[in-house]
């Protein structure tokens, strides 16, 4: 293509602010917006020929403007902000970018169930206020916590990062099952074993979420699933918000259906004042990080090269990591 691109970054905020721009100016004449609301969308995409955004909706309501429109580039794997019947009468390309944050999303998955499951801010506090300096012991066995060796490790979404987290787990000692929401049957190891949802439930110490957002998994994790697990299982949800239904998550931790869950995203991001979980201050319960485990340095700059590569592609009329 030799006519120059106008590339318009819509919400740049959303890749860091140490994030560095400069691999886009090659590619042709960059504006750059730190962050864009719906309502300003429509006009700062009017004279746009490529888009780069994260979770903007991309409709006809933000795009009936944007006549010269030929590429949306998201600096993300999911695609449930796309308005895919549109974007396919309109013409439009769109592209995400996919396996960038599965080595980032597991060490977090990690880290937010250690955080919980070994008591870790409790024994922290213990320390810090200066309680272990009056102990008579050189341990403290307040609050128990437990062997990951042994336990089974339930897995909702066997892909890139799924199977991530399988391999850990299983260094860890775990016995590791999985469910597919959409009823796919996963190629797997002869250690892992795939389960209808009702096993899952049952036998999971560990329940971790990793599945995309979808009219199958929206909601899955409600009061009815929460019923059906151990009193001492821990949910971890670093996957999308709406998957676990927030309403259920606090009644199934206030009533002690559950032992614990952490949780690295929302229904509603960021939080809503009146989500319930908010009332929940027991860290030993509950853990909430705000949607980073995708958030390393080396991660966030990854997603931004691969966002690059994808428009490279398209200036050479291939197509790379397209979903219309």
């Amino acid at each position: 293509m030799s006519k120059i691109m106008k590339i318009v970054l819509l919400e740049a905020n959303n890749l860091g602010e140490d994030m560095v721009f400069t691999p886009f100016f090659p590619l042709g004449e960059v504006k750059i917006y730190p962050s864009t609301s719906p309502e300003e969308m429509p006009e700062r995409v009017r004279d746009a020929d490529i888009i780069v955004a994260n979770k903007l909706p991309m409709c006809e309501k933000t795009l009936k403007d944007a006549e010269n429109l030929k590429l949306i580039c998201l600096t993300a794997t999911g695609i449930n902000n796309l308005d895919g019947e549109y974007l396919k009468k309109r013409g439009i390309r769109a592209c995400n970018v996919a396996g960038y944050s599965t080595d980032a999303v597991a060490q977090h998955t990690f880290a937010m169930l250690f955080y919980v499951w070994e008591k870790l801010r409790f024994y922290d506090d213990y320390v810090k206020s200066g309680e272990y300096t009056k102990s008579e012991g050189f341990s403290y066995f307040k609050e128990n916590f437990y062997e990951l060796s042994g336990k089974t490790w339930g897995i909702i979404g066997m892909g890139a990062i799924g199977r991530k987290v399988a391999d850990i787990a299983e260094a860890f000692g775990c016995r590791v099952i999985c469910y597919s929401a959409t009823g796919g049957t996963y190629q797997l190891p002869e250690n892992r074993k795939q389960v209808d949802f009702e096993t899952l439930l049952k036998e999971s110490d560990i329940l971790s979420v990793h599945a995309p957002l979808n009219e199958k998994t929206q909601g899955l994790m409600d009061m009815k699933a929460f019923e059906q697990m151990k009193k001492t299982a821990v949910l971890i949800n670093a996957a999308r918000g709406p998957i676990v239904d927030q309403e259920s998550l606090y009644r199934a931790l206030t009533e002690e259906m559950i032992a614990g869950a952490a949780l690295d995203v929302l229904e509603k991001e960021p939080m809503a004042a009146d989500n319930p979980l908010a009332r929940i201050q027991d860290s030993k319960k509950l853990l909430i990080t705000p949607h980073m485990a995708w958030a390393p340095v080396e991660t966030r700059f990854r997603c931004r090269d691969e966002v690059v590569k994808n428009i490279q592609a398209f200036l050479a009329g291939e197509d790379r990591n397209r979903v219309y």
